[in-house]
């Protein structure tokens, strides 16, 4: 099983590679040469199993000769065994044709625990083998970076920093990034939009001089593991709900677009997706980039679903590399034009994407709105990137079934939802003293080299 990128120069890696280097050294993503098939047979037979299960006949066709057999499996059940759920991913039903996928019962509340408990195992098992230690450094707008953390901290061969933006995330995220204690986990509070982060960190990976230095690794959405991770959710929720027998249809709350792409594999690999639909918040671009064809920035507008706040959505390269016919000099060129803040979809491409992709856009009042509709009506306390999916999932229901993803817990954002329903959302009693620990995180300017020179003082002391 090989990984090619997108933007066609970069060596061309095995599964295992491709997760340790994260972002291609010629700026791309890395994508499977070839996505693994399953059959109408292989897709049924997995009604019934547990979450573990399916996981690893979604995933392990994609991993080579990584891990056997019998360690993935491992890796898996230790991966998952902190989740706060014995179904992992349970449904909900909201309305006729309309569920709720609840993705918030791992460690940190969010659906990113899915990806980095997984990942944090299959890191950890593959520095093992070989002594190495490496230095992972991130982006995030919020919840990635908590989800990291809970992941990597006290690795013995893993040194960890990420990047978040000073007082645009939630209070709750923040604490669950500045509170652990071990020594080999870095909280940094930049000076900065989460386009500026994800821009720092991609200059850093390009820096191959720093990068080879300092043996760094990703994992943001951009590295594969994660968007793999996050496919098997979409097969243990269509099956339970009639699949392969009958298609299902998914709502995504989305920004950096790594968890629709997701889905868009689940789709590759042969489970019957009616539609992917793209639910954004005000931060629009993407619904903006469907409807016109226009992929252009307009500045990050603070929400109160701020782990959306993102202009440059990374994960929308590999969608554009399919949507192109696999060319990488047409998405090299792509991304070039980004530098200048955007860029125009061909209509070739962009049919490919209406093909698959829909989208909506749900506004702050909107979304207040929803919390509210919910609350009344079917008693569901929902988060307001939640909230973002359900009301724009209302916008595309048909015969159908929709799925909607529920990306992180109400108690995350318990501003937004007590200024909606006068609740506050109580954190599970595992988290209850959040608020009592104390936080330990560093202020940084949004400069390249200040940022590199505290990482190489941080791993050498």
């Amino acid at each position: 099983m090989k990984y090619i990128s997108t933007r066609g120069t970069a060596p061309v890696l095995g599964f295992g590679e491709a997760m340790m280097t994260g972002l291609a050294r010629d700026g791309g993503l890395y994508v499977p040469q070839t996505v693994p098939q399953m059959s109408h047979a292989d897709i049924a037979a997995l009604a019934g199993l547990s979450y573990e299960d399916i996981a690893f006949r979604v995933m392990y066709p994609f991993l080579g000769d990584t891990f056997a057999e019998d360690e993935f499996r491992g890796l898996i059940a230790a991966a998952y065994e902190p989740f706060g759920h014995a179904a992992r991913a349970p449904l909900v039903q909201l309305a006729p044709n309309h569920f709720l996928l609840e993705l918030f019962h791992g460690p940190t509340l969010a659906f990113k625990d899915f990806a980095m408990q997984l990942i944090g195992q299959m890191m950890q098992a593959a520095l093992a083998k070989t002594g190495a230690r490496i230095t992972i450094v991130g982006a995030t707008s919020g919840d990635t970076g908590s989800a990291a953390m809970e992941a990597f901290r006290g690795l013995a061969n893993v040194d960890l920093f990420f990047l978040y933006p000073h007082g645009r995330v939630s209070e709750v995220q923040r604490r669950q990034m500045t509170t652990p204690v071990e020594a080999n986990v870095h909280a940094l509070a930049l000076d900065g939009d989460f386009d500026d982060a994800q821009a720092r960190v991609k200059d850093m990976f390009n820096d191959f001089a720093f990068r080879d230095g300092v043996r760094l690794a990703g994992v943001n959405s951009i590295n594969w593991a994660r968007v793999l991770a996050q496919v098997v959710y979409y097969f243990s929720s269509a099956v339970s709900l009639g699949a392969p027998h009958r298609a299902v249809g998914f709502t995504v709350p989305t920004g950096n677009f790594g968890d629709i792409f997701a889905g868009y594999i689940a789709r590759q690999m042969g489970l019957p997706i009616d539609r992917l639909v793209i639910a954004t918040n005000q931060n629009d671009i993407l619904h903006r980039a469907l409807t016109s064809g226009d992929y252009k920035t307009d500045g990050v507008k603070p929400s109160i679903s701020p782990s959306m706040d993102i202009q440059v959505s990374s994960n929308f390269e590999r969608a554009l590399f399919d949507a192109y016919g696999r060319d990488s000099r047409a998405v090299t060129q792509l991304m070039d034009e980004m530098k200048s803040g955007g860029f125009h979809i061909s209509q070739g491409a962009l049919q490919e994407l209406r093909a698959t992709f829909a989208s909506g856009r749900c506004s702050e009042a909107e979304t207040t709105a929803t919390i509210i509709r919910e609350y009344g009506r079917t008693g569901e306390i929902l988060c307001p990137h939640t909230a973002v999916g359900v009301k724009v999932a209302g916008d595309h229901l048909g015969a159908v079934p929709m799925i909607t993803l529920a990306t992180a817990h109400p108690a995350k954002f318990p501003a937004a939802v007590r200024d909606a329903i006068g609740l506050h959302p109580d954190l599970p009693p595992r988290m209850a003293d959040l608020y009592d620990r104390p936080e330990r995180l560093t202020r940084v300017p949004n400069d390249l080299a200040q940022i590199q020179t505290l990482i190489r003082e941080r791993i050498a002391s």
